[in-house]
């Protein structure tokens, strides 16, 4: 209601503007066709504004500050620049006003788009000393996803966004999309189809509109001839973001350098059902351990279960007793004993393990 109350009112003030042109005595032979004109400019501002409702703050502070500084900038130069004018004298020299108009609306136009330009580029490394900017910045609270090769290739970050849980903007920099292309480029047939994967996952991502994904292009001098992993730490203590990862080494050197840290591991562990010692499974037994006795089976959410006894029952389905869990960043590993077979070796492949009462 407050947004057409003001725009009620801009076209109020416009007419009266279109009034106030229409008396001056160059444009008093077509006093409709200029009010004409007033008003259509008046109603096509209004139009782009309701085209483009949701404005960045960050572009429209960028114009402004680059408008006012590149003007200002002309002003200066122009007074430094003004005994190489010739005298402004009407009568003896007639060329010198015009010289002096041109050569300021070229200095101008050129400070104000380098200003505006500059401004933009380096929008996340300068942070404008605005009230309304901070007090939106501290109301949002939200930081920053900065993403991993590693989470990009697995996919799983694009399932976990279309569920709604992240609201924070995600960043892609520069040099990891460096990195997932030379992967994809990769004369490895494996490593270039992992690369491709992670491409599309990223594409997915960028068509998503649940998603506000950014390119980051810029680095710190600080990142220049550091590997991928510590501009990434670098990168997120600079944004005061949060470092996304599969990487279970990665993981360990953020929180080593005090950076936040969300490794998809550690969620699909937390939704993973509790087991606990003594609890009884079935589990079909696909192939054998390390240790000579042992058979190695998988529950439904792919966690290993690794059954002492159970090598003698390979391609078979068996019940066992959980005697202990395993569980860290790179996953979860359950140990158990065989206690006698549900299946014999005709018994399906395609039987999936399930969980007992």
């Amino acid at each position: 209601m407050a947004l057409w109350i003001l725009r009620f009112v801009f076209i109020l003030v416009s007419a009266g503007v279109g009034v106030t042109v229409i008396r001056a005595p160059e444009l008093s032979s077509a006093p409709l066709l200029v009010f004409s004109v007033v008003m259509a400019s008046a109603f096509a501002i209004i139009g782009v504004d309701a085209v483009i409702p949701r404005k960045r703050i960050e572009f429209i502070s960028s114009v402004y500050f680059g408008l006012v500084v590149g003007l200002l900038l002309t002003y200066i130069v122009v007074i430094a620049l003004t005994p190489l004018f010739p005298s402004p004298d009407p009568i003896r020299d007639r060329e010198a006003l015009p010289v002096r108009a041109a050569v300021q609306l070229a200095l101008g136009v050129t400070l104000s788009y380098i200003c505006i330009s500059l401004l933009m580029q380096t929008k996340d490394d300068l942070r404008f000393v605005i009230p309304y900017v901070e007090f939106s910045k501290e109301v949002k609270g939200l930081k920053p996803y900065i993403l991993d090769t590693s989470v990009v290739i697995d996919g799983r970050i694009s399932d976990v966004v279309e569920t709604g849980i992240l609201d924070n903007q995600l960043i892609m920099p520069r040099f990891v999309l460096n990195e997932l292309q030379g992967i994809a480029d990769s004369s490895d047939r494996l490593r270039r189809a992992r690369g491709r994967r992670g491409l599309d996952v990223l594409n997915q991502l960028r068509a998503s509109p649940k998603v506000d994904l950014k390119i980051h292009d810029r680095e710190t001098p600080e990142m220049s001839g550091q590997p991928v992993d510590m501009k990434l730490v670098l990168l997120a203590k600079h944004l005061d973001g949060k470092v996304v990862t599969g990487d279970y080494n990665l993981n360990k050197v953020a929180r080593v350098q005090n950076v936040p840290v969300i490794n998809l591991n550690d969620i699909a562990n937390a939704l993973k059902p509790i087991v606990l010692p003594g609890e009884e499974l079935q589990v079909y037994v696909v192939k054998p351990g390390e240790v000579a006795t042992q058979g190695v089976g998988y529950l439904d959410d792919g966690t290993m279960v690794v059954i002492e006894g159970g090598r003698p029952y390979i391609n078979r389905t068996v019940k066992i007793s959980v005697t202990s869990v395993l569980q860290n960043s790179a996953g979860r590993m359950i140990f158990g004993r065989f206690d006698t077979e549900v299946g014999g070796p005709e018994q399906d492949k395609a039987d999936r393990p399930r969980r007992t009462e």
